[in-house]
């Protein structure tokens, strides 16, 4: 049996904790950490300094202001000089003044060095956590609610300070590829952990709440560090186990395992004098295993309905989504999602058995669907899918806990296709959230594989929206089925720097069948909701066009790429042509309309403020959405005119 012992003092990547000495670049090899000494004790947190934690409030506040006065929680004064605003704290002592501009979709361009701030008439430095207690009546949190959203600003503080300290190769090398393009795999993984930026809403992205210092060096998507996973087997009594069809669960643990471990843990729990056939064998993130289920599960444990096995010889990199790892051993290996009891913007991100086992199921008819669409095909939209899972039943906390609760989600795992094989000669992959990165220097990545590709800006933005907005507005519009698109959801592939297609990802817990247009088999069926027929187009408005292309657009026209006008004429342009192409959807063109004058604002980070632990029922994604009026929509001037290619 080959199993790799977890040791939390010895993590391949990054220093360990309380290393003093100048962090890695992510571009260069990860090197095996030095053990720690007692002159590293000394300073368990190196990246914590003065100058990296002012650098970090001013870009929380610049975030913070920017995207609460676009949600229209706060309300900007403007002052005399143009461009210049100010928004005063709940009792006017505090006041916080900038430049700015205005654009699409009410986006807040602010000009972080432009802050001022101005505190009981006397100079101060922003604050993020002071700028959350002084605007708290304002922003609406609970009294209850508030001391855990400081935390979590508090921890995105740290984890961008981190992000300085440690380094990122520049937006040129990362759209380059650190590797020449030698190594899709690592140049992929590179780009994975050199996110400086979470979700591009969120204010409260990085809150990771449970994680201490050690932990976040070894687990944190940006620490790059190799993660071996827990293996336990549960007791088949208490756990299902769901694969695609034609896959069984021996078949998938010796791809995922090999033979030789797969059987060496079948001796070791025969050693104990248990059958191997009356368990399951399921990987566990070492943060879950350590905090939660030797106390939470010691039951479970105690009566050997949870076997502990060891750590598995495969190592494994954390993705943006934290509870997800991409196999760095053998990068054709599937990705491994794994349940854990750590708060991160707006959820406990656990897993629910009851969801894990219709997974394989819905992926298989997905990409069922995905397949036999002609018009998907041509734009070569491809997903990768999660073609096994495994949920832990503990009937303990079943019967105590309603449906949704937190304690019913802390034992499941999936496997998800790799995107590596879907790679021809010379392509790369990208996650789509490095759209919106912005390296030390200030250079977006965006403009970098623009130059990179030789193509016109509007050329190579007209190829995006071919790969990634046309598939989207044609499940719309042919299926009334929604994904969730945003950056970290989708992978790109890449050719000479231009996107060639779009690979969707996180399927089951993520998509949405709106209406009753399509047949669902019966273990498909939770993905069907009740959405009101206007909300249905917000699917594109909200999760496309405000949460992604409104940074996108103001982050190619600030760097001089192209202006707001040729952004959204460009996408116009796109979206009028797959319309003609398709006369036969004309009543849905109608129905959904995506050049209407003006769309409803639904708002993020107001669901976060008023209940940053549980931010919807997702059961009933619309019931709880916040709205805040409505935007003027920018395809609204393009609406019978628009670029042809």
């Amino acid at each position: 049996m080959t199993i790799v012992e977890f040791d939390s003092t010895v993590i391949e990547g990054i220093a360990a904790p309380g290393n003093t000495e100048v962090p890695p670049n992510a571009a260069a090899p990860l090197k095996a950490a030095a053990p720690p000494n007692a002159a590293a004790r000394e300073n368990p947190a190196p990246h914590l300094t003065p100058e990296r934690w002012a650098n970090a409030n001013r870009h929380v506040v610049r975030k913070a202001l920017a995207e609460f006065l676009h949600e229209r929680i706060l309300t900007a004064e403007r002052l005399t000089t143009p461009g210049s605003y100010r928004v005063r704290s709940d009792d006017a002592s505090v006041e916080y003044s900038f430049t700015a501009a205005v654009l699409a979709l009410d986006h807040w361009a602010i000009d972080a060095g432009s802050i001022r701030c101005i505190r009981n008439g006397a100079a101060a430095s922003p604050d993020a956590l002071l700028f959350i207690i002084e605007f708290r009546k304002t922003l609406g949190i609970r009294d209850e609610m508030l001391p855990v959203y400081l935390e979590e600003i508090s921890s995105t503080l740290a984890s961008h300070a981190f992000k300085q300290w440690v380094g990122q190769p520049s937006a040129r090398e990362l759209a380059a590829g650190v590797t020449g393009g030698s190594d899709p795999a690592a140049d992929f993984q590179a780009i994975e952990r050199s996110m400086t930026e979470g979700h591009p809403c969120f204010v409260a992205n990085n809150g990771r709440l449970g994680f201490g210092i050690s932990e976040y060096r070894a687990f944190a998507p940006e620490a790059g560090a190799r993660v071996h996973l827990e293996w336990i087997a549960v007791h088949r009594s208490r756990a299902v186990f769901t694969s695609s069809a034609g896959l069984d669960y021996r078949a998938h643990l010796e791809t995922e395992l090999g033979g030789p471990a797969l059987a060496g843990f079948d001796a070791d729990l025969r050693a104990r004098g248990l059958e191997a056939d009356h368990f399951f064998l399921m990987p566990v993130h070492p943060w879950q295993w350590e905090n939660k289920l030797t106390v939470t599960f010691a039951a479970e444990i105690a009566q050997q309905h949870i076997v502990h096995l060891g750590g598995g010889a495969d190592s494994y990199q954390a993705q943006q989504s934290i509870r997800t790892f991409f196999n760095t051993s053998e990068p054709a290996k599937s990705y491994v999602k794994t349940a854990m009891s750590v708060l991160n913007m707006g959820f406990m991100r656990g897993l629910s058995p009851q969801y894990m086992k219709a997974t394989p199921a819905i992926n298989d008819w997905l990409r069922e669907l995905i397949g036999s669409d002609e018009a998907l095909q041509k734009r070569g939209l491809a997903m990768i899918s999660e073609i096994a899972a495994i949920g832990y039943h503990n009937a303990y906390y079943e019967a105590a806990c309603a449906s949704g609760s937190s304690y019913r989600k802390m034992l499941s795992a999936l496997w998800r296709e790799s995107p590596l094989p879907l790679l021809e000669e010379g392509q790369q992959l990208v996650t789509m959230a490095s759209l919106l990165h912005v390296d030390s220097d200030g250079s977006p990545m965006v403009s970098a594989l623009m130059e990179r590709s030789g193509l016109a800006p509007t050329e190579w933005l007209r190829r995006y929206f071919e790969a990634y907005l046309v598939p989207l507005v044609h499940c719309l519009y042919r299926y009334e089925l929604a994904f969730m698109p945003h950056g970290e959801n989708v992978i790109l592939v890449l050719d000479d720097g231009v996107p060639v297609r779009a690979v969707m990802k996180d399927i089951a817990e993520e998509i949405v069948v709106m209406g009753d247009r399509l047949d669902l088999p019966e273990d498909v069926a939770r993905i069907r909701a009740e959405i009101p027929d206007a909300e249905k187009v917000l699917a594109i408005f909200t999760d496309v066009f405000d949460c992604i292309f409104r940074f996108l657009g103001a982050l190619l026209a600030e760097d001089g790429k192209l202006s707001q006008e040729e952004f959204w004429a460009t996408a116009a342009g796109t979206i009028l042509d797959y319309q003609a192409e398709h006369p036969e959807l004309a009543d849905q063109f109608t129905r959904h309309d995506l050049f209407a004058p003006d769309f409803e604002l639904s708002c993020l980070n107001r669901l976060q403020l008023r209940n940053n632990q549980q931010m919807l029922d997702l059961t009933d994604p619309s019931g709880g959405l916040q709205k805040a009026g409505r935007l003027v929509n920018p395809l609204a001037a393009f609406a019978r005119v628009g670029p042809r290619g």
